[in-house]
Parts: structure tokens; C-alpha cells; sequence
């Protein structure tokens, strides 16, 4: 029977409602939830710490780090064949990319968590753990980087996005898919994601930015963040990777001080590219020496910027992982 790492670390899945505040708090223990999935014994040994109890928007870049580092320490252990995550759903997808990005290991790594407290009716926790644990101790798991379990749904951490701010279903893939789903206790994968790419870094020491862009913006933030001396910038740009005129000069210093610009798009699907050549269009950005995220969400963009900065790559290595 395999083993599974189960890492308690917050989130809605460990909430329930207080009375008094009629608002859901962090109340619920490992132990607490792990009795709510019957008879998982029957499926895997199962191996639980508590890492956190924090709601999600209350994560730190250094906390990700630290679960990093946690993470790696469990998967290169002998007798772990995997690793289950909870984590609040606000902030979710930015933590489980750090983990796809830093956690170097061909055992399953799959982070879940809750839509709805243990107080209300249809309270999803228990079941997302299952079939977390269920893809953790499958063989068609193995080397799939990290994972994102919801709802039955299989995302890979390099595409997936939350997408709702409510429903069971809250985590979608743009533009492909979901990769597998859990099917009663089946875990089924119908193409793979890329996941290739790895990190090292121990500190974060360069900050980015994330900018969205929207009519008639100038380049006051631009500026702002040269001044603070922020080491990278991402912007949500219009459409394919267009931005207001009034941008235009401030990307332009930031490039000369070899600052990294990244460009994505605030659209929900899609891919950036060069494809309008007046002022502010893609194609005069990409001859500036802005670099496109491609399909990137601007949050898992500034994930992406702030690793590859904090590992030592200049504007130029940044440009090519990218």
C-alpha cells in the first residue's frame, strides 16, 4: 500500500462559521477532516502535518518558499510515494505554480482545498481530499508536476486558474481543459502539460509588480516602480498585448535599466502576441524588448518573473524562459 504526505495548510476546507461573527474562521483540525473520508485506510497509509491554518490571502512569497522546501523535503523520503496539499482557493494557483516550478520530483504532488466551509450544506472539503489522495497514489499521476484536484477535475498548476469566486468547479484550465478527472476513484488523464522548467531559489531579494492595464493609462506606476527599484514588471496588457500610448515611455526607461517587462493579456483566454504595429501596439513592445507571457495569467506571470530574477537570470535569460 503506498504512502501519502497529506500537508494541512488552511484554507476555507479547515473553516467553519462562527456564530458570533457569522462568518467562517479557521476551526477545523487535520484530524477533524480526515475523518470525514470513511474508510481511506482501505486506499493508502496516510502520513498528516500541519503546516498552517492560514486563510490564503494571508500567504507570503517566503511562506511558499518554506512550503517549498517542506514538500521537497517529504517526496525525497523513500517510503512517500506523494504529496496532498490543502491551501485556501484565493491564492491557490500562484502557490501550487511556485511548487510546479521549485519542487523537483516525479512523485504526484496535488494541492486541493475547499469552495464551501464545513459549516454549509455541501461542504466540499472531504470529497476533494479523496480524490486528491486517489490521483496522489495513481502510477498515471507520476510525473505530471503538480496538480490542482477540484470537483473531480484534474488541472495542471502551469494552466489552471480560478475562475469562479464561488462554484464547486472554481478551477479551469483557458483555453484547453482540465488534463484527467477522478472518476469513481478512477483516475483517468486525457493529455499531459508541460512542466519542465525548475527553480533554485532559497530568497526572495528582487520584487515584481503586476500592472493591469486599462484606458488611457500613462506611465505613472511604471515609474513609481523604478524608483522603488523593483527588479521586474508584469503587465496585463489589452487584448493581444496592446497598451495606451502614455505606457509607452515608461516601458521603454524600465528596459533600458534592464528591468524585465513581461506582457500577458487581462483577457481570460488567449495568447499575447505582435500582432498590431502602432504606438503601444504588440509589435512596437516586442522591438522595445518586452518579453510575452504567452497564455500566462498575470498573477502566474509575476510568479514566474519573480523566480527567474531571484535565481539569478539577467533580462536576457529571462527573455528565453519565457
Amino acid at each position: 500500500m503506498k504512502k501519502i504526505a497529506i500537508i494541512f495548510n488552511g484554507g476555507t476546507i479547515s473553516m467553519k462559521i462562527d456564530e458570533k461573527i457569522k462568518a467562517a474562521v479557521p476551526s477545523l483540525s487535520a484530524d477533524e477532516i480526515m475523518s470525514m473520508i470513511p474508510g481511506v485506510e482501505d486506499y493508502a497509509e496516510i502520513e498528516a502535518y500541519t503546516f498552517s491554518s492560514m486563510p490564503s490571502p494571508h500567504m507570503t512569497l517566503e511562506t511558499m518558499l518554506k512550503l517549498s522546501e517542506f514538500t521537497t523535503e517529504l517526496v525525497e523520503r523513500d517510503d512517500i510515494d506523494g504529496v496532498v496539499i490543502t491551501h485556501g482557493t484565493d491564492t491557490l494557483e500562484e502557490t501550487a505554480y511556485l511548487l510546479d516550478l521549485t519542487v523537483k520530483t516525479k512523485k504526484p504532488v496535488v494541492v486541493t482545498g475547499a469552495m464551501r466551509s464545513g459549516s454549509e450544506l455541501g461542504y466540499d472539503g472531504p470529497f476533494n481530499l479523496a480524490t486528491s489522495i486517489c490521483t496522489a497514489i495513481s502510477d498515471e499521476a507520476v510525473g505530471r508536476g503538480v496538480l490542482v484536484c477540484f470537483n473531480g477535475e484534474l488541472n495542471s498548476a502551469s494552466e489552471v486558474t480560478k475562475a469562479n469566486s464561488m462554484a464547486l468547479n472554481a478551477f479551469r484550465t483557458p483555453n484547453f481543459g482540465p488534463i484527467g478527472i477522478v472518476d469513481n476513484d478512477n483516475v483517468i488523464f486525457y493529455r499531459d502539460a508541460n512542466h519542465l522548467e525548475k527553480y533554485d531559489v532559497s530568497k526572495i531579494e528582487k520584487q515584481v509588480a503586476l500592472i493591469k492595464c486599462v484606458v488611457d493609462m500613462d506611465s505613472s506606476y511604471i515609474d513609481y516602480l523604478i524608483e522603488k527599484g523593483y527588479g521586474g514588471i508584469v503587465i496585463e496588457a489589452l487584448g493581444r498585448g496592446n497598451v495606451p500610448p502614455k505606457m509607452v515611455e515608461g516601458i521603454k526607461k524600465a528596459i533600458e535599466l534592464e528591468i524585465p517587462v513581461v506582457v500577458v493579456s487581462r483577457c481570460f483566454e488567449g495568447r499575447v502576441f505582435e500582432s498590431y504595429g502602432y504606438e503601444g501596439g504588440g509589435k512596437q513592445l516586442k522591438n522595445l524588448g518586452v518579453i510575452f507571457g504567452d497564455t500566462l495569467p498575470g498573477q502566474k506571470a509575476r510568479i514566474k518573473l519573480i523566480l527567474a530574477i531571484n535565481s539569478g537570470m539577467n533580462i536576457h535569460e529571462v527573455a528565453k524562459v519565457f
